[in-house]
């Protein structure tokens, strides 16, 4: 008999019967690939049980409804368990994901030899690294036990062969999920059908068992989670493991979370030993910051529930160019050109003929709208070449129309900035030295203009 052809869409993985131009599962153009069938089977994916085994094929009353074996065991990491809810819940599936070389399969393998250390079993599946790769490196950190197990395979049915043995561990952390394969699914490791079939498969598994489920996630050029977006519907919490090579520290930001709560952060420093966490970011990025300078402002900015301050920096120079240079390191430059132009017009500055470079201190990057009045303080700063008070300590949304508008998290920033003794405070609302327009915050902080 003639093998069945179709077609798949390499963005969605949308399946279609016959060769179009447009998908019409996603609308992308040119994306269908056509692929042998795969051959059908008693079940619907190679290696999935028919249903899960926690399902109910009958409507329950919710009230009535009792979840056994629910109960969340802590990691080891006291921080990691508070972002995370409670600790690690049976049956949960996690997706960290991370720029290659940022300490992904550092802070997992720790985190895997933690639970281990408190006498739950733990898997460290690698299809990256070889164990002896694994093994040094757990050497190196200090890991080595025998709760700690490790895994070296590329094939999708080694890993779920172990679901179905009598030593099921209680944290199976799979790294990655993009170079995992299924023997029943055409395709190279890490195309949308096969990130789809293991994840899938990976997941319902874990949730038959009551295993909880790490899983490794790549991502593209622009920051993006790699593979089908249904990864991230499908699992519970989605972890992103962010920061810059070139420097010691890593924020953990919780994307998602289904059982605690979201938009939370975690910062870790990278050193020989591991990952440690740093227990008060509050002026961990401020890296002995001289206030005497002219061009440094300091910003209380926030992320999710967590306020820590941050330096922004500006140098304004004399240009020699046609059109004058202006960078921006830390946030969007798109940014920068807004801000500018509203000084320009509501300051009547003439910022036509100065290069201007703004970054933030410590490597960071934020899109914390609050960091707009500390940017502005900065370039005027600089542009004025006089320092801001010392200990002064500004936020706030700047508008096109030049008004100081207030961001979220106020209290909370308000609250930060004077336990760490910070003043004047200059932001929308603050007692005493509030400010509405860029106009009053340059007189608040240096009178009015030039020396």
């Amino acid at each position: 008999m003639k093998q069945k052809r179709i077609f798949v869409c390499a963005e969605c993985g949308g399946i279609s019967p016959r060769w179009q131009g447009q998908c019409p599962h996603c609308g992308a153009w040119n994306c269908l690939q056509e692929k042998a069938a795969p051959k059908k089977s008693g079940s619907s994916r190679p290696g999935v049980a028919s249903a899960p085994l926690h399902a109910f094929r009958n409507p329950v009353p919710i009230s009535e409804y009792s979840e056994q074996n629910a109960t969340p065991y802590s990691s080891g990491l006291s921080a990691l368990d508070r972002i995370l809810g409670k600790g690690l819940m049976p049956g949960g599936a996690i997706l960290m994901a991370g720029n290659p070389g940022i300490g992904k399969s550092t802070l997992l393998l720790q985190l895997a030899g933690s639970v281990g250390a408190m006498g739950h079993s733990a898997l460290y599946v690698s299809a990256e690294e070889s164990l002896g790769q694994v093994q040094a490196r757990a050497k190196r950190l200090g890991l080595l036990s025998d709760k700690l197990l490790a895994l070296s395979t590329t094939r999708l049915e080694d890993v779920l062969s172990i679901f179905d043995s009598p030593d099921c561990p209680e944290i199976m952390v799979v790294d990655s999920v993009q170079t995992l394969s299924s023997e029943g699914i055409d395709g190279m490791p890490g195309t949308v059908s096969q990130v789809r079939a293991v994840s899938t498969s990976l997941i319902e598994r874990a949730k038959e068992t009551g295993t909880t489920l790490v899983l490794v996630g790549h991502v593209t050029k622009d920051g993006q989670i790699a593979g089908p977006k249904l990864l991230e519907h499908m699992v519970d919490t989605v972890l992103s493991l962010e920061g810059d090579r070139q420097h010691l520290f890593r924020i953990l930001r919780v994307m998602k979370n289904r059982f605690g709560p979201c938009h939370e952060l975690l910062v870790f420093e990278m050193l020989s030993s591991g990952m440690q966490v740093v227990d008060d970011p509050s002026t961990f990025f401020l890296q002995d910051r001289d206030p005497h300078l002219s061009g440094t402002s300091l910003v209380m900015a926030a992320d999710g529930q967590r306020p820590f301050a941050v330096e922004i920096q500006a140098l304004v120079s004399k240009s020699f160019l046609a059109i004058p240079r202006r960078t921006a390191l830390g946030f969007d430059a798109n940014r920068l050109h807004l801000l500018l132009a509203v000084l320009e017009k509501r300051l009547h500055l003439n910022l036509s003929q100065v290069d201007i470079y703004a970054k933030i201190g410590g490597g960071m990057r934020m899109t914390d709208p609050g960091l707009d009045a500390g940017i502005v303080a900065a370039v005027l700063s600089s542009f004025y070449d006089k320092p801001l008070p010392e200990a002064a300590v500004v936020w706030g949304e700047i508008d096109l129309n030049g008004q100081v508008r207030p961001v979220s998290s106020h209290d909370i920033r308000m609250k930060q900035a004077q336990r760490l003794g910070y003043g004047p405070i200059v932001a929308p609302y603050a007692e005493g030295s509030g400010v509405r327009t860029i106009a009053e915050l340059q007189n608040r902080l240096f009178g009015g203009g030039r020396k």
